[in-house]
């Protein structure tokens, strides 16, 4: 009991994470589940399953506070969905012991870029407006569904960055369209699962447990995105996610480090993830401080003899946005 208390609170933290960033519900939970040693092929399988539950309710929450696209949605959604159950086919065949460090390598590469990412860039604002196009979401969809089915996660921490940094729709809009979208991935690496491992290798218990915290925190999520700062999260989640992976490395045969070398490790890590919240929460507030009338900002310098237009700060708005691109 105590185990399916925690595996919810998991779920509901995990979930209130990717809703209002738009990834690491996958990670996080897998992390947890491999670190109390769970059979990886049966520990993405479990976080999925919950993940249909828990994408339908964070779907329909975004939805009826209007941060979806549904054209980024579908665009992106079918390829996902292809690559999961090719991934998901894919790791039921491994051993579990190449699987295991195998997919605490990708969780590993996803924290890193979710901790650099985010602490490093925050999140770009502009080029909105400008059309996604299929040919860069298709193939994207298809590799980030292969991934978030391999590493028990992976749909957010690729899809979600790579359309942030294209700049081409506005935040809210992106974490929405990626936890609309994830419902097929879900659904297509929970069949993939099922078929190559079956049922007797997953716990329903677990998966209830997680899919009840995450429906929970659901709707939470989907309000606090238009409110949380999604640079000192995202900073938050990369260390966690980088912490518990080094660690199940170092224990692995591959490494099997001694004593000494991993609370080395273990330290320098909660230097450098210390250090990566400071300075992502000293960029949040020093982006929150009202600039004074008339004044440049850091990202749009004033032109001499160049007035700005009225209600343009970010170079985006105050013009209106090109017609759609038929080949989309």
């Amino acid at each position: 009991m105590r185990k399916l208390l925690l595996l919810a609170l998991v779920g509901l933290g995990a979930q209130l994470v990717d809703g209002s960033l738009g990834m690491a519900y996958g990670v996080t939970s897998t992390t947890l589940l491999l670190a109390i040693g769970t059979n990886p092929a049966a520990a993405s399988a479990t976080v999925h399953l919950a993940e249909i539950g828990t994408t339908l309710a964070s779907g329909t929450a975004h939805w009826r506070f209007g941060n979806v696209n549904w054209r980024v949605v579908a665009k992106i959604g079918i390829p996902g969905a292809i690559g999961a159950f090719a991934g998901a086919t894919f790791l039921a065949s491994l051993s579990t012991d190449i699987a295991a460090p195998v997919m605490s390598l990708i969780l590993l590469a996803l924290g890193l870029y979710i901790l650099v990412r985010f602490t490093t860039f925050g999140l770009p604002t502009d080029r909105l407006h400008k059309p996604l196009r299929k040919r860069f979401l298709a193939p994207l969809g298809l590799v980030a569904g292969f991934v978030d089915s391999t590493g028990g996660g992976g749909w957010g921490p690729v899809g979600t960055p790579a359309i942030l940094a294209s700049g081409r729709l506005e935040p809210r809009k992106v974490i929405g369209s990626i936890d609309t979208s994830e419902f097929l991935v879900a659904v297509a690496a929970s069949i993939g699962f099922l078929v190559g491992l079956g049922s007797e290798n997953i716990d329903f218990a677990w998966v209830a447990a997680l899919l009840i915290g995450g429906v929970i925190a659901a709707p939470i999520a989907a309000w606090l995105v238009r409110h949380i700062p999604p640079r000192v999260l995202g900073s938050a989640v990369g260390g966690v996610i980088i912490l518990t992976n080094v660690r199940t490395l170092l224990r692995s045969d591959w490494i099997d480090a001694p004593d000494a070398t991993r609370y080395t490790a273990y330290a320098v890590i909660y230097l450098v993830w210390a250090a990566a919240l400071a300075y992502s929460i000293r960029q949040h507030r020093a982006a929150s401080r009202p600039v004074p009338a008339g004044s440049p900002t850091d990202d749009q310098p004033a032109l001499v003899g160049q007035p700005a237009s009225p209600g343009r700060s970010d170079g985006a708005e105050g013009t209106e946005p090109p017609p759609s691109d038929p080949r989309d």
